[in-house]
């Protein structure tokens, strides 16, 4: 006999549903409302329709150029950071203890870069870079003989931020994984024993198919902040020298606060949301075609 529906349970989402509308639906309107119109100033908004988004997607604008440019950068951010962070997270959680007291210390170690706040993050990277008073950027220049000034150097200021977010966000890879490998039973691992399976047998057969959901996981999330950050970079290098990192989001905050086009921002805003979403809606087909799949493996 099936059991009755109680719908007054949903007045207990009800403040929770209210509070995401206001956070999060209220404001979105208030964008796209903004994203239509142009304003000459003192508060006075004109009726644009599309304009603004004709002109952002045409390369050959100005406004198209600039936005062109900026997702260029932020994928190749984002690109860079997944290549380094998911192997380097995975090698480190293969070498973690799985037993006794130091597995404790280690996961207190990996959470630690985890708790610091993105704008310390910053300011730590940009005063540790520094040539002059910080250790790295002295070592770098002094001890290796490399010239390292993240300020004037094009190289020097991606390799900063890339190092500062690998710093930063490794762990979160490490961690994850780490919670996969656990979960695989010691059954495949004596399986594997008996048959006399390699290291690399073993990682590749039993543990990397296993962490196959988790990876996808991480790498989603990784993209998802990489690719709207802005504290770090900013802080560090404030989208220079010249343009070479600026990113959108340091971009649409030049556009918005800097020169004040709030309609041009507006539509650069819900643009670059729905690259995101677009972005996530792959990473969870991937993952639901993951899970489908799984039943038939075992």
């Amino acid at each position: 006999m099936d059991k009755p529906l109680h719908h007054r349970a949903w007045f207990l989402v009800l403040p929770a549903f209210l509070l995401v509308v206001f956070n999060a639906v209220v404001p979105m309107m208030t964008v796209v409302n903004y994203s239509v119109q142009d304003t000459f100033g003192n508060n006075q908004f004109f009726w644009n329709g599309i304009g603004w988004y004709q002109e952002l997607l045409d390369p050959s604008t100005e406004l198209g150029g600039r936005f062109y440019d900026s997702l260029g950068r932020n994928l190749l951010f984002s690109a860079i950071i997944l290549a380094i962070e998911v192997p380097l997270g995975v090698l480190v959680a293969l070498s973690m203890p799985r037993s006794g007291w130091r597995v404790a210390a280690c996961l207190v170690l990996m959470a630690l870069p985890l708790l610091v706040p993105w704008n310390v993050v910053g300011t730590i990277w940009q005063i540790f870079a520094r040539e002059d008073i910080g250790l790295f950027g002295y070592f770098v220049n002094h001890i290796l003989g490399i010239t390292y000034n993240y300020t004037s150097g094009v190289f020097s200021a991606w390799f900063t931020i890339v190092v500062m977010d690998v710093w930063h966000w490794t762990s979160l890879i490490a961690l994850l994984s780490y919670a996969g490998l656990k979960s695989i039973p010691d059954a495949y691992y004596q399986a594997a024993a008996i048959d006399g399976a390699s290291r690399w047998a073993v990682f590749t057969t039993i543990q990397l198919p296993k962490l196959r959901r988790v990876l996808l996981i991480g790498v989603l999330l990784r993209f998802m902040d990489s690719f709207m950050i802005y504290t770090e970079p900013f802080v560090v290098t404030g989208g220079g020298p010249g343009n070479s990192t600026t990113i959108l989001s340091i971009d649409l905050v030049k556009i918005a606060l800097g020169q004040f086009d709030l309609g041009k921002a507006a539509a650069m805003s819900i643009v670059y949301n729905l690259i995101i979403l677009a972005v996530c809606w792959v990473f969870y087909t991937v993952m639901t075609q993951v899970d489908a799949q799984r039943p038939k493996e075992g």
